[in-house]
């Protein structure tokens, strides 16, 4: 393995407040009822700032100033006009790219060359296409004048903070809503930073408004009588609450949940090829991802051969300083999931599986794991049923096509799944049988903003991205 000289990426570029308040009616302003909260970076529980924690008067005047903007300035303005200012958001947050990437990674703990070469380019990519659909609305296929639903609450979780954030905004506003986001209380500095954005590119007051806090915050939002829409990505458990607290409501609801997606490898697939996205699937942003590969399922003649090929792999993964260009793995984003992590993964050696991880030596300060394997799981375990949203992988063998789709279907989640193999025949027989809302052929974890996200059964409902993702901000 070669030994890589420490590349670490500035800090110098972002200038991180001592305190923020919340972002309402185009400004920031203290919180009238609420408290504070410290966000910490995960890699050296080092405090970043002090947050404001919005309470139900705080979140009564952010959806009292996006009712307002939408009816007075951005509902009625032209699709056209809405446009320039989407645009105008796409090319800010590219200028700024290498100070959103750093501070994403201060405050999430991921690796700085994902966030500055997936993520930011993905949250551009994501207003510049929305941007096209805005004066295009009577072409996306809902009817001859589709109309906003009216102002949108907005609740996202930590994994990927200004990407979910773009995933959630830029539809929002190309269909003519405004728009009340709360971003997830361990990573809300981007979010905080996207509100400066706003305000750049000379956005209305009140079309754009963040309120940060935790979980008490987001249910004030969600339950607020003048929200018209709510989007939710996070756990299936507060979905499910969600879901119950919208019902019987005018409320329009779309969930992107949690998952537990298999990641099928046939005898005949480029093994080399098919470790990279199984390394790809699980361990990219720390396996903090509602889509990652968690589950490999890989034919019994190659199993042994795929194994030892992964294991080789895995011992070149570079775990340490998020902000060091050569990090592969970063940090945890909380001791609250690290912990959750852990607990599975005990359960795991206590059902019987066999653990494994490559040598490997962890920071003292701060939340890490180090990338872990399970060999010897069956469908009962735990660790093969329950979303652990950590790095480690559980790995079960199949023999036939048929088996591996009976298995890859056998969980309550439906969000995502991958296919290895040769033959585009196979891949095309297995997609149509696999109950998962994307399902990717010879690669995992690929995102385009033309291309619609969601899932099925406890995954959640409604599509995310694409002309798809419209349909959710429009009276159709």
């Amino acid at each position: 393995m070669f030994e890589y000289a420490p590349a670490p990426e500035s800090r110098s570029v972002v200038d991180i407040k001592p305190s923020y308040g919340l972002f309402v009616d185009g400004k920031f302003v203290d919180p009238v009822d609420g408290g504070s909260f410290k966000s910490i970076n995960p890699a050296s529980e080092e405090v970043l700032a002090e947050i404001a924690e919005a309470g139900n008067e705080d979140v009564d005047r952010a959806v009292r100033a996006a009712r307002k903007a939408y009816q007075k300035v951005w509902g009625p303005m032209p699709g056209r006009d809405r446009a320039k200012y989407l645009f105008r958001i796409a090319r800010i947050v590219q200028e700024r790219s290498r100070e959103l990437a750093v501070l994403e990674s201060l405050d999430n703990g991921k690796p700085i060359k994902e966030s500055r070469d997936v993520d930011v380019p993905l949250v551009a990519a994501h207003f510049f296409y929305y941007a096209g659909w805005a004066d295009k609305l009577p072409h996306a296929g809902f009817g001859p004048n589709p109309q906003p639903l009216g102002v949108a609450a907005q609740v996202i979780p930590w994994n990927f903070p200004l990407l979910m954030l773009a995933w959630k905004i830029a539809p929002a506003l190309a269909a003519g809503n405004t728009v009340v986001l709360k971003p997830a209380e361990t990573t809300p500095l981007t979010a905080l930073l996207f509100a400066e954005i706003c305000q750049q590119a000379d956005l209305p007051a009140g079309v754009v408004n963040i309120v940060t806090g935790a979980g008490e915050t987001g249910r004030a939002l969600v339950e607020h009588p003048g929200v018209d829409k709510v989007a939710f990505t996070g756990s299936t458990d507060v979905g499910k609450a969600i879901a119950r607290a919208v019902a019987g409501t005018r409320k329009k609801l779309t969930l992107e949940l949690g998952g537990k997606a298999a990641n099928i490898v046939f005898d005949d697939a480029p093994v080399d090829q098919a470790v990279e996205g199984i390394v790809n699937g699980i361990f990219f942003n720390q396996g903090h991802v509602c889509c990652a590969g968690s589950r490999l399922l890989v034919q019994e003649s190659v199993a042994d051969r795929v194994l030892e090929s992964l294991k080789r792999r895995m011992a070149q993964l570079r775990v340490g300083d998020p902000l060091d260009k050569n990090t592969d793995i970063g940090a945890i984003n909380s001791a609250a999931q690290l912990d959750r992590i852990r607990e599975l993964s005990e359960a795991g050696a206590a059902e019987g599986a066999e653990r494994w991880s490559p040598p490997c030596e962890l920071p003292e300060r701060g939340f890490w794991f180090a990338p872990t394997i399970f060999t010897g799981v069956t469908q009962a375990h735990r660790i093969a049923r329950e979303e652990i949203f950590g790095p480690v992988l559980s790995v079960l063998t199949f023999r036939t096509p048929a088996e591996a789709v009976e298995k890859a279907n056998n969980t309550p989640y439906g969000l995502s799944a991958g296919i290895w193999t040769d033959k585009g025949s196979r891949i095309l027989w297995m997609a149509d049988r696999l109950r998962a809302g994307v399902v990717w052929a010879n690669t995992f974890n690929k995102f385009d903003p033309t291309s619609p996200f969601g899932g099925y059964k406890e995954s959640g409902y409604g599509r995310e991205g694409g002309r798809h993702g419209l349909e959710a901000y429009l009276n159709v």
